[in-house]
């Protein structure tokens, strides 16, 4: 099957969504299938990609490390002369899912759309970010699902809430999957010694993007609590972003500079080293629709301690792969992580039987298949926007169709957004 794939964010940046996307297409190719991703230029990309089409972006939009696509280019009109694709995947409801849309229309075949983020809590990226923001984003989000044949979701939490919130189209939920035999391969004694923990240190470890909707304030201010408690205990942070100087500084105030480790963005095999050298993973995101590296932790044979949330609670089940907390408390957690620390030779065991479930659960080749299938019935179904009648003309008039959709779907969006604005009151 030819599959194009549009997403905003992509390699070299880290995040959840580029990871998904290539994780399936490696997936996918690996099956046979051909892959082509559109996906902005990032500083760091290699010089030579294997169908890979980069458009123009502005660079680290509004003091973020994301990339802000611009409109189709000429680069996406002329791969998609020798490459003809039977579906169209969006990982993003703007920018380039705008492209999505507009191939799918031109080419008369199904579009399906992951709602990997829950859009309205990224707001405070965009200037201007108030309630109105949210409300349209909200709307704009919902609006693109139904413009869709089909659309993802990471989770049950997150198919249940955009249904209500006005999604018609079939949702069908397929996690990110995880690939076991990478995680699980890595070499953890190795990254402790490297690292300079010591044998018998008990290490805490995390990883991901240092971004204020992380919750990673909490996350360093419980963890450090722990550290204080037990002197065998280790914190080791592994990831970029604006958080980066806050979380090391909770340790160094607390005089536990020696205990916190840092490195910055790794591979997917230095990642595995690290979280086969960890003795438990702490996530405390509450923003997350599934939380890939919950999943990748727990691949790596590691428990996980992680608060009660969207995406997370499908993962991390109390007792038997980890802990998972109901609430935002700092004592709870430390708490959690001396729990994982204190655990018996047998409760060690047991714990690692259910992480080993887990994983097998959410192993790349289960979901991979799951989107597969889902691919198939829809271009099995002929969308609507297919026409038997092949010209120049018609395809014209499925792109005008579509891109008033487009605009339709925006300016519904707006309208939302101004008539729910409170009135100024004149003096």
């Amino acid at each position: 099957m030819n599959i194009l794939m549009a997403t905003n964010t992509f390699a070299p940046h880290v995040g959840g969504v580029a990871r998904s996307v290539q994780a399936f297409a490696g997936e996918f190719r690996r099956q046979g299938h051909r892959v082509v991703v559109v996906a902005p230029v990032f500083e760091g990309i290699p010089r030579e990609e294997t169908d890979v089409v980069r458009v123009p972006a502005i660079q680290h939009f509004n003091g973020s490390d994301f990339s802000v696509p611009m409109p189709v280019s000429g680069k996406v009109i002329s791969a998609l002369k020798t490459f003809t694709p039977q579906i169209v995947h969006s990982h993003h409801p703007f920018l380039l899912g705008d492209t999505a849309l507009r191939v799918a229309a031109t080419r008369g075949i199904p579009v399906v759309f992951t709602h990997h983020t829950m859009y309205e809590k990224y707001t405070h990226y965009v200037p201007g970010d108030s309630h109105q923001m949210k409300r349209f984003v909200l709307d704009l989000v919902t609006g693109y699902c139904n413009l869709c044949d089909a659309v993802i979701a990471p989770s049950e939490t997150v198919a249940g809430e955009i249904v209500r919130r006005g999604v018609k189209v079939p949702v069908d939920v397929i996690p990110t999957g995880v690939n076991v035999r990478l995680f699980s391969s890595g070499d953890g004694d190795a990254f402790r010694k490297r690292m300079g923990i010591p044998p018998d240190g008990f290490l805490i470890g995390h990883v991901g993007r240092l971004a204020p909707e992380k919750n990673l304030v909490f996350l360093a201010e419980s963890t450090a609590r722990f550290l204080q408690r037990d002197r065998r205990a280790h914190f080791f942070l592994a990831g970029e972003g604006l958080l980066k100087k806050k979380i090391e500084n909770t340790f160094v105030e607390r005089g536990l500079s020696e205990r916190y480790h840092y490195e910055g963005v790794m591979t997917h095999t230095e990642l595995a080293s690290a979280y086969r050298g960890m003795d438990v993973f702490a996530f405390t995101s509450l923003t997350e629709t599934q939380g890939m590296v919950v999943t990748e932790a727990m691949a790596a044979g590691t428990p996980v301690v992680a608060l009660d949330a969207s995406g997370v609670r499908e993962v991390v089940r109390d007792g038997v792969n980890g802990r998972l907390l109901p609430c935002e408390n700092l004592e709870d957690f430390a708490s959690a992580l001396a729990w994982v620390a204190g655990l018996s030779a047998e409760e060690k065991r047991r714990l690692a039987e259910g992480i080993a479930r887990t994983a097998d659960e959410f192993s790349m080749p289960r979901t991979a298949a799951k989107t597969l299938s889902l691919y198939e019935s829809l271009v099995r179904k002929k969308p609507f926007r297919k026409s038997i009648e092949q010209s120049p003309w018609t395809s014209a008039r499925k792109l005008i169709e579509e891109e008033w959709k487009i605009v339709r779907n925006i300016a519904r969006a707006a309208g939302t957004a101004v008539l729910s604005m409170p009135e100024e009151k004149t003096p």
